[in-house]
Parts: C-alpha cells; sequence; structure tokens
C-alpha cells in the first residue's frame, strides 16, 4: 500500500543567499547634543511590536537579530525585525522631538511595553549612548542597546513601482489556497517554495510536494510591470497572509532587480523575504486534461465525511476510499461513498448524494490531503475528476474557474 507520486522536473537550485548589510546610525546633526525623544501611544507600539515579533530570530548566533530597530522619523516610528529568511517593518504615527535609531532587546521590550497602561509612551537616547529609556506614567526603564549600525540593510519599496498590485483579501485567499500544499522539508528547495507567476494581468501561484499540486490565479486590476516568475518561501508567504491587514487594502508586491528578494507593502506593514533561486516544475502539464468519470458534490457535507473516515484511516496508512456510484434515473443522480477501515479500529461509511457523470469508479486518496483541499475553499459544491484508480485525481470547486487541486491516489492493488 503506497502512495503515487507526482512526477516532477528535479530541476534544483541553492537557496538564495540572505541579504546581510550595515544601517548608519543618526542621533541629531554634528555638533548637536540633542537626545533622540519620540512620544507616542501605548496601544499602538505594543500592536507594532507584536507584529514585528514574528519576524526576530530565537535562536542565532548573532545578538542584533534577537532586537527590534527602532527607526524616529518625522512623524512616525518605524520597527523592525529580521531573521535574515524575513523581515517586518510596521510604522506608528508618534510626535518625533529629534530623529535616531536604535535597535534593543525584542522580548523584553515587547513585554515592557506590553505591561504599561493605556497612555503616552515617551522613547528617549542620550547622544553617544546606547541606552534607550521608557516612561510611561509611573513607569520607567533603561534598555540597554546594540548600535544601528549593526542592524542588517533591509531593502524597501519607498517611491519604486511595485511589480504588480492586488487586493489584500485576495491575495490572503489565493495563499490559503496553495501553500498547504507545498513540501515542509529542503529536501528539494524550490518544493518548499511557492511559485508566483506575473504575466499580463494575471498572477498565478503554485504549490506541489510530490504527491499533490494547487494551482490558484487572480486577476490583477492593472498589468504586472514585467512578466516574471519567482519562488517564495511557503512558510514566509503563509506568514505574510497572516500579517496582511482586513479591509478594502491593496498589497504592493515588488520583485527586487536582482529577482534575490520579494518585498510587499500593505498600509503601514512591509514585508519581504528572501527567494529560492531555481526552477519550479511545469506543474501545467502535471494537470490532467481529460477525464473518464466525474463527481459533483456538496462540499461541506463531503469534508464532514473525510474527516470520520480519516479517524478510521490514520491506523491504514491514511487511506480514504472514494467509490462514484452513477444514478439510474434523473430523479437518482448518483451517490459518493466515503469509507476507511482497519483491522485494528474498525470502519466507517458515509453516502453521499452526488451528480456522477461516467461510469461507476473507485480511488482513494490520503485521508489528510483530502482534508486539505477541502477546507481551504468556500465553494458549495467540489466537483473530483478520474480517469482511472492509479491516475491524479482534480478537485475543481464549482463555479472558481480560478482554483484547481491535484492529488496522486493511494494504490490499494485491488480496487
Amino acid at each position: 500500500m503506497r502512495q503515487e507520486k507526482l512526477i516532477l522536473s528535479p530541476a534544483i537550485s541553492r537557496l538564495a543567499l540572505p541579504w546581510y548589510n550595515t544601517f548608519r546610525l543618526v542621533y541629531g546633526h554634528p555638533g548637536e547634543e540633542l537626545a533622540v525623544q519620540v512620544r507616542c501611544q501605548q496601544a499602538e507600539l505594543e500592536r507594532a511590536l507584536h507584529q514585528v515579533s514574528r519576524a526576530v530570530a530565537r535562536r542565532s548566533t548573532l545578538p542584533v537579530l534577537s532586537n527590534v530597530l527602532l527607526v524616529a522619523e518625522a512623524g512616525a516610528l518605524r520597527l523592525t525585525a529580521t531573521n535574515l529568511e524575513i523581515a517586518l517593518s510596521v510604522s506608528l504615527p508618534a510626535d518625533v522631538e529629534e530623529s535616531g535609531q536604535l535597535s534593543v532587546r525584542a522580548d523584553l521590550f515587547t513585554d515592557f511595553i506590553a505591561s504599561l497602561p493605556r497612555q503616552e509612551v515617551t522613547l528617549t537616547a542620550s547622544p553617544g549612548s546606547t541606552d534607550l529609556r521608557v516612561t510611561c506614567a509611573t513607569a520607567k526603564a533603561r534598555f540597554p542597546g546594540i548600535p544601528a549600525e549593526d542592524f542588517p540593510t533591509l531593502a524597501r519599496i519607498g517611491e519604486q513601482p511595485p511589480t504588480a498590485t492586488v487586493s489584500t483579501e485576495l491575495f490572503r485567499e489565493a495563499i490559503a489556497h496553495v501553500v498547504f500544499a507545498a513540501a515542509t522539508d529542503d529536501s528539494r528547495p524550490v518544493l518548499a517554495g511557492v511559485l508566483l507567476e506575473f504575466q499580463g494581468q494575471e498572477l498565478t501561484l503554485a504549490a506541489a510536494d510530490g504527491f499533490r499540486l494547487s494551482v490558484r490565479t487572480l486577476v490583477l486590476p492593472q498589468p504586472a510591470a514585467t512578466a516574471l516568475a519567482i519562488i517564495v518561501p511557503a512558510k514566509a508567504l503563509g506568514e505574510l497572509a497572516r500579517l496582511l491587514p482586513d479591509g478594502d487594502e491593496s498589497v504592493h508586491l515588488l520583485v527586487t532587480p536582482h529577482r534575490s528578494q520579494l518585498l510587499a507593502r500593505s498600509g503601514r506593514l512591509e514585508f519581504l523575504s528572501r527567494l529560492i533561486d531555481g526552477t519550479f516544475p511545469d506543474f501545467r502539464q502535471i494537470i490532467p486534461t481529460q477525464w473518464r468519470t466525474r463527481v459533483t458534490v456538496d462540499r461541506e457535507a463531503f469534508l464532514a465525511a473525510a474527516r470520520r473516515a480519516k479517524i478510521f484511516a490514520q491506523a491504514n496508512n491514511e487511506v480514504v476510499k472514494l467509490q462514484f456510484l452513477p444514478g439510474v434515473s434523473d430523479l437518482d443522480p448518483g451517490s459518493l461513498v466515503v469509507s476507511a477501515q482497519a483491522a485494528d479500529a474498525g470502519e466507517t461509511q458515509d453516502l453521499l448524494p452526488a451528480r456522477v457523470d461516467g461510469p461507476e469508479a473507485t480511488i482513494a486518496f490520503n485521508g489528510r490531503y483530502l482534508t486539505d483541499v477541502l477546507s481551504v475553499t468556500k465553494a458549495t459544491e467540489m466537483m473530483i475528476e478520474m480517469t482511472s484508480p492509479n491516475a491524479a485525481g482534480v478537485f475543481r470547486p464549482v463555479g472558481d474557474e480560478s482554483f484547481v487541486h491535484v492529488v496522486m491516489p493511494m494504490v490499494l492493488g485491488t480496487v
């Protein structure tokens, strides 16, 4: 009993090297003895720290990567953190009397700010000192810092025209439709990433782990500035999806000139990720173009049945069997049988009403793969297409041609 695997091109290149450079530390103007002084609201500062903390390195031989960089500039305080895989930057409104920048230990600073009352917070740093002093109501604290010049330089979008602009809601949804299908190990680096293909007014996202393939296409409001394809680490893209703000915001995407980094900006949030160097498999050749049997079934009922079957399938290599039974008349269009069994655990079976086109057929899938794809779409009905028990099955949400998912079957020997 084994899981069939998608046949993918073995082309692999090593990961793009992480960025690392230096910042320039500035405290006022030469000859002036003005201290850096910033006033902001505790709630805004706490929220920003919570966001950027997701990029703080938890274990690193470079102490500065455990820090958050504070940059005081005209009318804003910008917080930045990086683990050299991703970087996050969030700006918040602030009253800045003197600009400057300094990095402090992220965990202690975040915990302290979270403990303060919802009042104004004052941050000060004396010229020539790396200490940051915090005052709020009756509370005072001093944090030893590291000069900003030791913090890695991170690219920013700034005023550059983006490669593409897309709705945050649609982009977040598209990421959810594909990121789960990426490989979770680095044995083949390109498969641990998500392909982003910019072509005209379309942005296509694709991910594959060798056993399944997920593809989602978005229509851009404006054509992409250039046609290109990049591979973004799946973990980084998933992190971006969690951080994107709700509402009608747009996210601006910019690929750096050497195609080594992806920058994203939405509202006050800026995100940066390294890219994976390599060639993604030609996913369009993997998607079957014909089918012999096709079933259309209520997605929520199918998902519930698959979850029940997965309980028993865990004791039998995750095998969940699907039987497509054509109906005998227009009043009985057919049914889908979802079942699983294990010698020591027992068995389960669900009989679901469905519309079956083509002859009776049986196919088996990994139960987790079934629940994964059925969970990410909001479609009312799901369509499954197959040609034989040993060939890939194709899942398509009814009424949504922008999403397609391909899964290789479990081979049972005799079905």
